[in-house]
């Protein structure tokens, strides 16, 4: 399970950072489904797949909690979303692999933290990493709705193509916030209720 796991995340990441781009770059709303599915749909997979073994890197990094781990990748997500900065990395071939790079390192980093890291105090890190997961839904519906709801485009004020359909940057934005609202509600929800069953389910240590 591990294994196709990993597989598959890699195989996602490869298909988000080199097929999506050529789409329409300008776009936001391609851009939000990058972002999303690095943090959301390769990340995870790719923690799945390290999670526990010799390539862990976090295993032996005890003060990086989920709940920091939440805190970090906050920070990288609202800050990427400065309209100047969403600007660089429209414009600019290496910001913007630098922006896709922040979020798959803080996507990671979140993720392997709340699947446990080392043997040692693996359930409770779990436990924390439910408090994570949900702290991180949160705080990515908020950044969702907040872009859909905006009563002004945030990011252009032309037309742009997304996935081939011409939008206004207006709705292109709404719609690069219903995205992410639907996206990070859904996955970092079922991560947070799946590993707080997850921990519930587990067998009581022998006294």
């Amino acid at each position: 399970m591990r294994r196709t796991a990993l597989i598959t995340g890699l195989v996602l990441l490869f298909v988000l950072w080199t097929v999506l781009p050529l789409a329409d770059r300008a776009s936001f709303t391609v851009h939000m489904i990058a972002h999303m599915g690095v943090v959301a749909g390769a990340a995870p997979l790719i923690a799945i797949g390290l999670s526990g073994t010799r390539f862990d890197l976090l295993s032996n990094l005890p003060r990086l909690t989920p709940l920091t781990a939440s805190l970090i990748e906050l920070f990288a997500v609202w800050i990427w979303h400065i309209p100047v900065l969403r600007t660089l990395s429209e414009t600019s071939p290496p910001v913007a692999v630098l922006e896709q790079l922040i979020f798959l390192g803080a996507g990671l980093a979140l993720w392997l933290s709340c699947l446990g890291g080392a043997a040692t105090g693996r359930e409770q890190r779990r436990l924390a990493g439910t408090f994570g997961l949900l702290f991180t839904s949160m705080h990515m519906t908020l950044l969702g709705a907040l872009l859909a709801l905006s009563p002004r485009p945030l990011y252009g004020d032309g037309e742009v193509s997304c996935l081939g359909v011409t939008l206004s940057a207006a709705v292109d934005q709404q719609a690069g916030g219903v995205v992410m609202l639907l996206v990070g509600a859904a996955v970092y929800l079922a991560g947070g209720v799946a590993l707080l069953a997850r921990t519930l389910n587990a067998p009581l240590p022998d006294r």
